[in-house]
């Protein structure tokens, strides 16, 4: 993770001065050490910790390691940062607000680790930390929903630049947002099965025509595009629910509700953990890539009373509570094919000098039915001929603005322990 470290000033000495400065130097560098070395044996680590979190705004209660991801929704009375007249960049297929959805209640919830407090977003904050960085948002469209939910939560403190069209000429799959008084750009690379992936269908693409997936094989258009970036959120769901054709070296080994008597039929897992083993190991393996990588955990849709294409919807108004739902069936097994896959990915890139990181999102969003836009943006997508309700993607705001809550919260976290580092090197 390319974090600024700590650096001695550099003197500038003239030719007249330079004997007088070469004997005087040695005293100099005493001096600088001479308080790291205070810090070390007057203080405990703990200490040198809460010493550079009050320069970042943190107190010792957010340096306290605990897990965040480990809590419950409660009653928040303040509201969103945000709303659809304040912030101009919420698309309309996420802008409940916009298109009538009546009810407010899904906004007055806040998450609450059991260990902590979860500090509030700070788009100053997090702005400062990604300085002269990049992170793009490579998955499916809820990867592309958090990241419009980050345009809004840092929209107050800087304006972005649509820099799209400098990089391709087709911008509605991949996007870029430039930050210029923070030299900071802001991506999404859409690859829904971050596979290869072709139509297999006659009769043209739907949202439910047959798909060809090469699970050994890394969709190369995210693969030439992420060695620059400095951050990379990974994510992938629900388009594995789909009717696929899998195949591994080049051969068919399988298919997801694809119809065919002569292809045995294998559950949506197979393709699903495979998919993300090889998107893991070809990030492992980009020579170039030095950056920090983030997986998000499997986004649970929430439709009742019938399957998304069928008339299932979701008119909850509140979160669930862990005695109403059960982390548990097909979202706990899609859960666990994916985190086992990043669990072997992260110890090769530990022994490599790669950082992978989770933000473990499941069983938090479980509880949100109430967060999703239903039926208030029908005709507002760019096929106007859908009409099933939209329980997968979440309203802006919504509970989504908790998933860049926590990627603030780890990113100063790793920013603490590398300032930590930096300082014994001195000591």
């Amino acid at each position: 993770m390319r974090f600024q470290s700590l650096q001695l000033p550099n003197g500038k000495y003239t030719s007249g001065n330079t004997i007088k400065n070469v004997i005087l130097l040695p005293f100099a560098v005493l001096l600088i050490m001479f308080p790291f070395s205070l810090i070390k044996y007057s203080y405990s680590h703990q200490s040198s910790s809460k010493i550079y979190a009050s320069s970042l705004n943190m107190n010792s209660t957010e340096i306290k390691r605990c897990n965040i991801f480990s809590g419950e929704w409660v009653p928040y009375s303040k509201g969103p940062y945000y709303n659809n007249e304040t912030c101009h960049l919420i698309i309309d297929q996420q802008n409940c607000m916009k298109f009538g959805r009546p009810d407010r209640e899904f906004l007055k919830w806040r998450w609450k680790p059991y260990e902590c407090e979860l500090p509030l977003f700070d788009a100053t904050q997090f702005l400062k930390l990604v300085k002269g960085k990049s992170m793009a948002f490579l998955g499916d469209s809820v990867g592309k929903n958090q990241m419009n939910s980050l345009l809004c939560l840092l929209n107050h403190v800087a304006q972005p630049e649509d820099i799209s069209e400098r990089y391709v000429t087709d911008a509605i799959y991949f996007r870029r947002w430039f930050y210029g008084d923070y030299n900071f750009t802001l991506a999404t690379l859409w690859s829904p099965y971050l596979v290869r992936a072709r139509d297999a269908d006659l009769n043209g693409h739907s949202n439910n025509s047959l798909m060809n997936l090469y699970l050994d094989k890394a969709d190369e258009a995210w693969v030439n595009e992420i060695e620059n970036f400095d951050f990379v959120i990974i994510s992938a769901g629900q388009w594995f629910f789909r009717p696929l054709v899998l195949y591994e070296n080049g051969q068919i080994v399988g298919c997801h509700k694809c119809g065919q008597n002569n292809i045995t039929d294998v559950t949506h897992y197979y393709g699903y953990r495979k998919a993300f083993r090889t998107a893991f190991r070809t990030i492992l393996n980009l020579k170039g890539y030095k950056g920090v990588t983030f997986f998000r955990t499997f986004s649970p849709a929430h439709f009742e009373n019938a399957e998304w294409n069928k008339g299932g919807s979701c008119e909850r108004i509140k979160p669930y509570t862990k005695e109403e739902i059960k982390f548990e069936g097909y979202i706990l097994e899609t859960y666990m094919s994916q985190v086992e896959e990043f669990k072997a990915a992260q110890k090769d890139a530990r022994k490599r000098g790669l950082k992978f990181l989770m933000l473990n999102t499941t069983e938090i969003m479980l509880r949100r039915p109430d967060g999703h836009p239903n039926k208030y943006v029908w005709g507002h997508s760019k096929n106007q001929n859908v009409t099933h309700n939209d329980c997968v993607h979440w309203c802006l705001p919504g509970p989504i603005d908790i998933w860049n809550e926590f990627v603030l919260y780890m990113l100063k976290m790793e920013n603490q322990k590398s300032f930590i580092s930096t300082l014994q090197k001195f000591v």
